[in-house]
């Protein structure tokens, strides 16, 4: 199990890297975005744990960067930010969980084998659902042939819907499976799909009374 750990915080590096050896990872490190993009892009890990405050580029452009390049490697994000704009903010870029400073370690490693444990992301082929386009390689989205600009997490919600065309999907599978580890409010489910309809039209995600949410 291979992991990259991309922070500037020295002291903390360092006891990560005991730590996480001693629990059975092979550790790399990185203290800068740029040098850590580069590593994730050719260093094939299982998973990367990534400051936000980095000098040269910081954690959110990484993050986007990598999800541009089409590398779906798992990200968890550490920061001392706790608010809930900036988890919202560091799930939106495309990284798959958020973890405050101070953490506990062993909270860390269960996120981390957690994270693991997700199967691997296979795009597949482009996605058609009525009039909505998806390329799970691209994230490009459009609707009537016009293309339509959405956010990382948006993309991600909409194709968990539409890979699953034609069924109810509840909030509580929809926040486990785009959402994962960490986030526990099925409110925001509501609200990114609210942010679907906006931009692709009120009848592309419709809402299924006691059942979930459907696409078709």
């Amino acid at each position: 199990m291979r992991v990259l750990v991309v922070d500037d915080e020295r002291a903390l590096v360092r006891a990560l890297h005991r730590g996480l050896v001693a629990e059975g990872f092979t550790v790399d490190v990185a203290y800068d975005g740029s040098t850590g993009l580069d590593m994730a892009l050719g260093g094939g890990y299982d998973v990367v744990v990534l400051d936000i405050m980095l000098p040269g580029m910081n954690g959110y452009a990484v993050v986007e960067q990598l999800r541009a390049s089409g590398d779906h490697t798992p990200v968890l994000l550490l920061s001392a930010k706790d608010g809930e704009y900036d988890v919202a903010d560091g799930l939106d870029v495309g990284a798959d969980d958020y973890l405050t400073k101070p953490f506990a370690f062993v909270v860390l490693v269960a996120r981390l084998r957690a994270l693991m444990r997700r199967p691997a992301l296979t795009c597949g082929p482009v996605l058609h659902v009525g009039e909505v386009t998806l390329d799970p390689a691209s994230r490009e989205v459009s609707a009537g042939g016009a293309p339509v600009d959405l956010t990382a997490r948006e993309v991600a919600l909409l194709e968990y819907l539409m890979r699953h065309a034609g069924r109810a999907v509840t909030k509580v599978e929809l926040l486990d499976h785009v959402w994962g580890a960490g986030t526990e409010d099925v409110n925001v489910v509501e609200v990114y799909v609210g942010y679907l309809r906006r931009k692709l039209g009120r009848d592309v995600v419709r809402t299924v009374r006691g059942a979930g949410y459907l696409v078709r």
